[in-house]
């Protein structure tokens, strides 16, 4: 580390105001911060220091997000040999995911930070890191079909306009993850729907021939209980199933182990607030608890048992990766508590009672991260009223 401390130090000068390489200065302080803890911090007084800053805090994430990752490039694969009749080794599978995936990751990084330093080098201002985790959801929330231009236009118009239009990481209203998503679905809901877009059968990587075998179906539980008929439901997967993650869906979505084991990093490390994330679970328990109480084959999602309601399409990625989301969310303990909860109850009330959306977590994150500040202020405001209120009776 000392010879990259003093390659870094050599280079600097030229990186400075008057250096041949002044124009690339936030590229450099960006490289330098990410390797190293900044040493502008005050130096006397009574403050309080942590060698935990954001890109520290970013990286957790991320590693937080490599076992849906992970799990992710198997199953892609698992679905394509499924889906062709083939048998595969397990690395064979592991080989077509991580080459199916690895593409969606490269475009959402170079697109979204490119558009990051670009705007950097415009403003002369330092080169934010909220980018590191947003580029490694979008790839675990997109079907993985769907077309890499498609991506980066998504990508490029989340970033524009979700983010830096209101000032960059911290000061962002919607997730910007999710908007990505809300952009595509709305956009080109062709390619966001149906059996084709979350299982690759193309042989573009030299694996299998493409055609999928009779009676295959590529359907997400959700889909599958979207055009349910009858009033008892018929799905081909189980709770368990779901909980596994070998089945269609979104590639970091799908299995509830890893996203647990996620959750687990997150809470051990205090990166992400277990009031917003048992809040969302306690909030779609209910909601699902409710649904299934008055369940009726006009909506076959009622139909569903609590649990499943959970395990079930992007509900548990959404509760430990986006609701929990610092600059998006609620910031009052309290307020954290009603954000959560709301989220879990809309997120399970439009999947169920929105038949042409058979799933729900995306609108409800983004819906209730407009409502966040006012649940904050709320919360603040009754605080005040009942001091004032103690003040008074005193």
């Amino acid at each position: 580390m000392k010879s990259l401390r003093k390659f870094m130090d050599k280079i600097k000068p030229h990186f400075q105001e008057g250096g041949k390489l002044s124009k690339l200065e936030s590229v450099y302080d960006g490289m330098e911060t990410f390797l190293f803890t900044p040493n502008t911090t005050s130096r006397s007084g009574v403050h309080i220091h942590d060698s935990n800053d954001m890109k520290r805090t970013m990286i957790t994430v991320v590693v937080a997000l490599l076992p849906c990752l992970l799990f992710a490039m198997y199953n892609i694969g698992f679905q394509h040999f499924k889906a062709i009749g083939a048998d595969a080794t397990f690395w064979q599978m592991f080989l077509f995911g991580l080459l199916a995936m690895l593409p969606v990751i490269v475009v959402s990084y170079a697109v979204g930070l490119g558009i990051e330093f670009i705007g950097a080098q415009i403003h002369h201002k330092e080169i934010q890191e909220g980018f590191l985790v947003t580029g490694i959801l979008i790839p675990l929330i997109v079907p993985i079909n769907t077309p890499l231009w498609m991506t980066a236009v998504a990508t490029a118009f989340a970033v524009i306009f979700a983010k830096e239009i209101f000032g960059g990481t911290g000061m962002n209203i919607f997730n910007v993850a999710l908007i990505t998503r809300a952009f595509l679905f709305f956009a080109y809901p062709s390619k966001m729907s149906g059996d084709a877009a979350f299982v690759k059968v193309d042989s573009a990587f030299g694996y299998g021939g493409g055609n999928v075998v009779d009676g295959f179906s590529g359907a997400t539980p959700l889909g599958e209980v979207a055009i349910n008929v009858g009033d008892k439901l018929n799905l081909d997967t189980t709770t368990v199933d779901a909980f596994i993650g070998l089945i269609p869906g979104s590639p970091g979505e799908t299995s509830m182990i890893a996203i647990l084991i996620g959750a687990a990093i997150l809470l051990i490390t205090g990166i992400a607030s277990w009031r917003v994330m048992a809040s969302v679970f306690i909030g779609g328990l209910a909601m699902g608890a409710l649904a299934h109480a008055f369940a009726t084959p006009t909506y076959p999602a009622s139909m569903l048992d609590p649990l499943a309601q959970l395990c079930f399409g992007g509900f548990a990625f959404a509760a430990v990766f986006m609701a929990t989301d610092p600059v998006t969310g609620a910031r009052t303990k309290i307020g954290q508590y009603i954000y959560g909860f709301l989220i879990g109850v809309f997120a399970i009330l439009i999947r169920v009672y929105n038949g042409g959306y058979p799933e729900g977590a995306m609108l409800a994150v983004l819906l209730m991260n407009a409502f966040a500040p006012l649940i904050d202020y709320c919360v603040v405001q009754a605080n005040i009223n009942r001091r004032l209120k103690r003040a008074k009776a005193q």
